[in-house]
């Protein structure tokens, strides 16, 4: 049963290629019998290859006038054949049949091929979807039991085995290994991760066993929501495209209007037979028809939608391909964008008699009981020293945290919280600590019986590409480059001097950010605003363009955002940006060519230096032509 099912599934999916062949074969057929005098044969079979090869078109065409009440260009197709056949049987010329014949054929292989072409932009959705496999290896009590992917239940253990393809996103319960992260996130090295980090489905695990937590719903996993927006991204029509099909609909009726005119009034007018207008008017329908204009945009854009998801460039829909291209300012959320969103120490600082390690010791055997982000990255800087928990802790909300630690008092926290408990502070400690707070670091102070220790700064770490992106950004011609936070001001003051920022708005609520997107729109019309956070989808809403990064993101922002960055690249802004530069210049160039065609075209049928069959070909050669144009976007 196999095979049936593959050859009813290939017939299915390249129909219009065979149509087109057979239509071709009986054709070649009836101009056979023709030659010979075989009258009788070749009026039974150049009437079939009419049939195999309109039939698509005629059903579309009335299809459309019948519901709609709207003409297309497949039903001015089909009406122009039948025409040329009517009139080869009216004055017994049977070459108007196969001239009919041709037409049919040719605008059958046209379809075929923009069938491809959709065929070929369609195969990032499949390659997708075989992304992830269709059962997961469940941990149980009783041991192991494969499961569909839909079963799978938040809190599952799941194991993956070296060189398989990790099933549904999860976070590493045990196991070290690195992940092939290509297809999702567009990285081309693989990616270490080990336990506390997370994994995404679709990604290839290497040498190493895992074994994961499902910590989400396998339907929300990243690679699903990457499905979902391709599948819209593809469904919805961009601004162009739907001013375009308007167009075709009004066009469409002006073009019968005139081809009626012409089939009556040149006799009257210039003198023509009749013959000569009809056929005349026939080739008007055809080379006047807009296929070629029709075909300019959509395959272009469908193809830069594709381009983007194989570099991690997620675009929801051709609209926005069409808008990153015109972006004239961006605005920059901070953390979690420019930075990574995960506190790190960048210096520790002992005094007296102490050493670093005692300081990192101390803070972490107070800071491993309290789950605050700071505390964190104390714990994980000290992870490497020998240290003991301490006991008797005692946490005071936005102050510090004090305990025992081997028999003696430790406190942890703000200078402020440091003078309640000692009268006197080292002043080169302090002149420092001001120095780094100015900096934008946050700065801990760590005390021991009476005395300080020293102190720990610890600041959110930069994204290393952030200044070469800025960089690429500001040589594309972006006029203007934000960054909008709802940080204190000195500490987005340095992180904006950094990065190479100039322009920096601090201390803002969502709100505040919709504010300022909505001025830098008054001022350069096309903004985009890239951010993660939940406090950023206002401004992801009202830019022009919302970017939201696909890792660090939140499912608001995600949602929210136009485009997303699966591997929280900053650099591929710029990328995006010249694709949809890219899309707009091939889109113009296949107008002009379409536009280009019609003209011409109309000219030589009006003197009368092209048949109906040198007609077909140039006006669909041009359609053929745009659309291979289009293509080029996916390599």
């Amino acid at each position: 049963m196999l095979y049936p099912q593959r050859f009813t599934q290939f017939t299915r999916e390249h129909a219009d290629t065979l149509a087109a062949l057979l239509c071709g074969l009986l054709l070649f057929l009836g101009w056979f019998a023709l030659h010979l005098g075989a009258l009788g044969w070749a009026l039974l079979l150049l009437p079939a290859a009419y049939v195999i090869g309109g039939y698509e078109s005629a059903r579309e065409g009335l299809t459309t006038l019948i519901k709609e009440k709207e003409l297309d260009v497949d039903l001015l197709m089909i009406v122009a054949a039948v025409g040329a056949a009517s009139l080869g049987l009216w004055r017994r010329e049977y070459h108007l049949i196969i001239d009919g014949a041709i037409l049919i054929l040719i605008f059958a292989i046209s379809g075929a091929l923009e069938g491809y072409a959709m065929r070929r932009t369609e195969r990032s959705i499949r390659s997708l979807m075989s992304l992830t496999p269709d059962t997961a290896r469940v941990l149980h009590q009783q041991g192991e039991e494969e499961v569909p992917i839909s079963q799978l239940r938040v809190g599952d253990e799941i194991v993956v085995k070296p060189g398989e393809l990790i099933p549904t996103d999860g976070i590493i319960v045990s196991g070290y290994s690195t992940l092939n992260q290509a297809a999702i996130t567009g990285e081309s090295l693989p990616v270490e991760k080990t336990v506390g980090e997370e994994v995404f489905a679709g990604t290839l695990n290497g040498y190493g066993a895992l074994k994961l937590q499902v910590h989400k719903p396998a339907a929300s996993s990243l690679i699903q929501r990457v499905i979902r927006l391709v599948e819209q991204a593809q469904t919805e029509e961009p601004p162009s495209q739907q001013f375009i099909d308007r167009f075709e609909r009004g066009y469409a009726k002006v073009i019968v209007l005139a081809g009626i005119l012409l089939a009556i009034l040149p006799p009257f007018i210039w003198g023509w037979d009749w013959e000569t207008t009809i056929y005349r008017a026939l080739t008007f329908l055809v080379v006047a028809s807009p296929c070629a204009l029709m075909a300019a945009i959509m395959p272009t854009l469908l193809s830069g939608i594709a381009n983007g998801a194989r570099q991690g460039i997620l675009f929801k829909n051709g609209a926005q391909l069409e808008k990153i291209g015109k972006v004239r300012a961006i605005a920059f959320d901070k953390t979690g964008t420019l930075t990574t969103g995960q506190l790190q120490i960048s210096q520790v600082i002992a005094v007296s008699e102490y050493s670093q390690a005692d300081v990192l010791k101390a803070a972490a055997a107070l800071e491993s009981s309290s789950e605050h982000p700071i505390g964190k990255a104390i714990v994980q800087a000290a992870n490497d020293l020998d240290w003991v928990r301490g006991v008797e802790v005692q946490a005071i909300p936005g102050q510090g945290i004090t305990g025992i630690v081997n028999n003696q008092k430790v406190i942890v926290g703000k200078v402020a919280f440091i003078q309640q408990h000692l009268t006197q502070l080292p002043e080169e400690l302090l002149d420092l600590a001001q120095s780094l707070e100015q900096e934008g670091k946050t700065v801990v102070w760590v005390a021991q019986a009476e005395q300080v220790m020293g102190a720990i700064a610890i600041a959110d770490t930069i994204r290393t590409e952030a200044v070469a992106s800025i960089t690429r950004l500001r040589k594309l011609g972006i006029a203007e480059i934000v960054m909008i936070t709802g940080d204190n001001q000195r500490t987005a003051d340095s992180v904006a001097q950094a990065v190479g920022i100039s322009r920096v708005y601090a201390e803002l609520l969502p709100e505040d950010k919709l504010d300022v997107i909505r001025s830098l729109q008054k001022q350069y019309q096309t903004v985009a605003m890239v951010g993660d956070g939940i406090n950023d989808a206002p401004a992801l809403a009202q830019a022009s363009v919302g970017i939201a990064m696909g890792v660090a993101g939140s499912d608001v922002a995600l949602e929210t955002a136009d485009v997303v960055l699966m591997a929280d690249k900053l650099e591929k802004i710029a990328t995006a940006i010249k694709l949809g530069r890219r899309s707009q210049s091939i889109v113009k160039q296949n107008i002009v060519v379409a536009l280009g065609f019609i003209v011409l075209l109309l000219v030589g049928n009006f003197l009368g230096n092209i048949n109906l069959p040198i007609g077909v070909i140039g006006h669909e050669g041009s359609t053929v032509l745009v659309t291979l144009s289009g293509l080029r976007l996916l390599k």
